[in-house]
């Protein structure tokens, strides 16, 4: 029953891993810490993930640039609809926008995670356009905000270290090539060496859920 249990427990890390790693508002700039060189880990699926490390830190820092057949202008429609998470991101089970202002939202995130306690934490995020020579680029940034957000509340992990970022630019051909890293620490008795061998699963399942949600007639249509 324990190597059951166990075999269950890692089968279901990826999809845990996956939920950290996502909670969209990205950082596209390297920062913060001082890191070693990007090293490529996988790829395949028209997905390159690159990972390394940061000083003083076992957890790994990813960056993943892939294809999405969609234009920019949907990819980022995707990304910024953050009350819509809960209808097609896996295991989420709040996303509340607390405030907008201009191209700054700050937003407060809880997750409900299988045989792990719940995470939640609260992003700043801004974003920007730009023109570009096949059409707009966007970039999206964010960065914890917990003291905008909720106060902590019993048996919910508190998530106090998230960074990371979205670039995303259109190819010409009428799809969008979409560069996103990501820092994270989700507190709790996950170790870091299963945290880190999750994390290319859960890049490649987040990748697939912003295709799919970008084929969708409400984002493939948007002009943001």
């Amino acid at each position: 029953m324990v190597g059951g249990a166990t075999a269950h427990f890692m089968h279901r890390l990826p999809l845990i891993s996956f939920l950290l790693l996502f909670s969209v508002h990205l950082c596209a700039a390297d920062n913060h810490s001082p890191a070693t060189e990007w090293k490529e880990e996988a790829n395949g699926d028209e997905l390159i993930i690159y990972s390394r490390t940061r000083e003083g830190s076992t957890l790994k820092e990813f960056k993943s640039v892939g294809k999405i057949d969609a234009l920019s202008s949907a990819v980022f429609a995707v990304l910024n609809d953050v009350e819509a998470y809960p209808s097609f991101m896996p295991y989420t089970s709040e996303c509340s926008v607390l405030k907008r202002t201009g191209d700054c939202t700050v937003a407060y995130h809880h997750l409900t995670l299988p045989l792990v306690s719940d995470r939640d934490y609260t992003l700043r995020s801004e974003h920007s356009k730009t023109p570009g020579p096949n059409g707009p680029i966007y970039r999206i940034q964010w960065e914890p905000a917990n003291d905008l957000g909720p106060s902590e509340k019993p048996g919910v992990q508190r998530v106090n270290v998230c960074e990371g970022g979205w670039l995303i630019e259109p190819d010409g051909t009428g799809t969008t090539r979409a560069t996103y890293t990501i820092y994270t620490d989700s507190g709790g008795a996950i170790p870091a060496v299963i945290a880190n061998r999750g994390s290319r699963t859960a890049i490649r399942k987040m990748f697939a859920a912003i295709r799919k949600a970008a084929r969708e007639p409400k984002y493939a249509g948007s002009k943001s």
